[in-house]
């Protein structure tokens, strides 16, 4: 028995046919692919993003309540490293920067071997020495990385992306013969930047004269329209050529006639926002369907079942026991996902509902028609509590003022009897912000108008608690979000309605800064600046009022109010009106 996982990063499911049979997008190895295997209609991600997306395919169990972005636990199970241990050789073969950072240092050991490839995004790869020093800005200094690491990349053949998927190739032709391995070829694209040569580039031609954007920002859209519409092709193209890498495995899987006994999963940890709901990319806003109703795709050869489609309720904890029993392993008692093979062979349901959230975020639950997003029912976001026994962040260590503070928790039912250290937090991911939502898929796919039903609301809410139980979440987790921790949640713990006016000013597109008076040239000079000025501070206090005191805490000092409208709910007629009254005022 062989398997293969190919994982991409940031892949949206309603840019390929399967799933959208009018898109633009020109990928047709993933029709291909449906052909060949079961397509999921229903399946999900849990934690996110990235590795916390990975700790999950390790772990089968969801961990965004209790840790943020981090590395493998010492008490966490590892698939891989199971299967190694009971004679499964796996294989780990990828291109994404983050497995070189401390924040994700201890996944590819848990394989038997592993190659890597380097310069996605900013990846500190290749030296080349600034001559006007370093950036303060660590999104420029990962641009201006970028940009390095893209020289080194001229054709087609050396991007990153294409070797690893002839590492992958190489991998399946050495061992193809061979019995009782994994092979995972996992593709750090089509995640941002959209970086692609020509070749790609050219099936999406358009007229475009503006600057350089392959590369939004986590904020709301501020771009024209042109602009928006040329990323969506940038992304666009290189779908197509994960496409293309992906027609490549499948041809592997042909010439060696690996469809009789090699499993084949397709996957990515989540989606990206390419404009829908006036947003860019993820973990800022809400997790919409764009972002966590995933493309997966299964060929099992226990059940067979090519060219169909399944609709039970499945997700990314799932891939861990459906890899182990695969192979004959048992998943441990610490895992909560399920073996897959049922669904695919007569789409049993293997869950009611299924949980998914980021660290500090909303705690969302989803019955498959209905979405409930709890947020939290305080501007402070607290309390948010870290649990660690290996204290690192993306890109760094915990800093010796985080650590000073730690203190002894107890063991969860899944740390191996351990105690963690736990440590007081905070995420850039505030979900009081954008409110509590409840959306209705079925009568409103595209999650564009939340609706507000006390009954529902109640029923979502007490399988949200019970899920959070199931997890052995934190108390500090239910305080955070309003939810009682030794008791049923009663109707006096609703926060949708309480929480509307909000939610639907974070649900409000950003206007274009040429709709506002004056073109908005007021909105965007730096705010500090705006509320140094008598007119500015007043005219911001008296349409925003509360906003200074509750919002402005230690802010950037080149923020103007329309980047900080990008990413809190400030309302357009708010905007409207600070910009008309600061452009009637004559100037001196």
């Amino acid at each position: 028995m062989k398997a293969i996982i190919l994982m991409f990063d940031s892949l949206n499911r309603h840019m390929l046919s399967p799933y959208a049979a009018d898109t633009f997008v020109d990928a047709p190895n993933f029709a291909r692919l449906a052909a060949k295997t079961a397509t999921f209609d229903n399946f999900y991600a849990g934690s996110m993003p990235c590795m916390p997306a990975r700790r999950e395919m390790h772990t089968g169990r969801h961990n965004f309540l209790h840790r943020s972005w981090g590395p493998l636990e010492p008490f966490d199970d590892s698939m891989p490293e199971m299967l190694g241990k009971a004679g499964v050789h796996t294989h780990l073969v990828s291109d994404h920067p983050h497995y070189w950072e401390d924040g994700g240092a201890t996944y590819h050991p848990r394989y038997s071997t592993w190659e890597f490839f380097r310069g996605q995004e900013g990846d500190p790869w290749k030296g080349v020495v600034n001559p006007s020093g370093g950036s303060q800005d660590w999104r420029a200094g990962m641009k201006r990385q970028d940009l390095i690491n893209r020289s080194y990349m001229p054709t087609e053949a050396d991007h990153s992306q294409t070797k690893t998927v002839d590492a992958g190739l190489h991998f399946i032709d050495t061992n193809h013969e061979a019995d009782k391995w994994m092979l995972q070829i996992e593709l750090f694209d089509p995640h941002e930047p959209f970086f692609t040569h020509s070749k790609y580039k050219a099936l999406y031609e358009h007229d475009y004269d503006g600057p350089e954007f392959d590369w939004p920002g986590y904020q709301k859209v501020t771009e024209p329209k042109d602009q928006v519409e040329h990323a969506r092709y940038e992304y666009a193209a290189l779908v197509s050529m994960c496409d293309k890498s992906l027609g490549r495995v499948l041809d592997a899987m042909d010439q060696y006639n690996l469809w009789e006994d090699t499993l084949l999963l397709v996957n990515t940890d989540h989606g990206f926002l390419l404009g829908e709901h006036g947003w860019w990319a993820k973990s800022v806003q809400p997790w919409f369907n764009e972002l966590v109703h995933l493309p997966m795709f299964l060929w099992d050869p226990r059940t067979g079942g090519k060219d169909t489609r399944r609709g039970a309720l499945a997700q990314t904890i799932d891939i861990a026991p459906t890899m182990l029993r695969f192979f004959g392993v048992e998943p441990t008692k610490d895992m909560q996902g399920q073996d897959l093979a049922a669904v695919l062979q007569d789409d049993s349901e293997v869950r009611e509902a299924a949980l998914f959230g980021i660290h500090g975020g909303h705690v969302n639950v989803t019955d498959g028609r209905y979405v409930y997003m709890r947020a939290a029912v305080d501007p402070s976001n607290a309390p948010l509590e870290d649990y660690t026994l290996m204290p690192t962040h993306m890109r760094s260590r915990f800093s010796t003022a985080e650590l000073a503070q730690w203190a002894p928790a107890e063991a969860f039912s899944f740390t191996k009897g351990l105690r963690t250290m736990q440590l007081q937090t905070t995420s850039m991911m505030n979900s009081w912000v954008h409110g509590t939502l409840l959306f209705d898929l079925e009568t409103d796919p595209g999650q564009t108008n939340p609706i507000l039903d006390d009954e529902l609301e109640l029923r979502l809410l007490k399988t949200l608690a019970n899920l959070m139980h199931a997890n052995d979440a934190p108390e500090s987790q239910f305080q955070r979000l309003g939810i009682p921790f030794d008791a049923e949640p009663t109707a006096q713990r609703l926060l949708a309605a309480q929480q509307a006016d909000r939610a639907r000013l974070a649900l409000e597109p950003l206007p274009p800064m040429d709709s506002f008076a004056d073109g908005g040239a007021a909105l965007t000079l730096p705010l500090l600046e705006l509320l140094q000025d008598g007119r500015g501070r007043e005219a911001v206090e008296k349409h925003l009022p509360g906003l200074i005191s509750t919002e402005l805490v230690n802010i950037p000092a080149q923020l103007s109010l329309y980047q900080l409208a990008a990413v809190i709910p400030v309302s357009s007629s708010a905007l409207g009106s600070i910009a008309e009254e600061l452009a009637a005022v004559p100037t001196a």
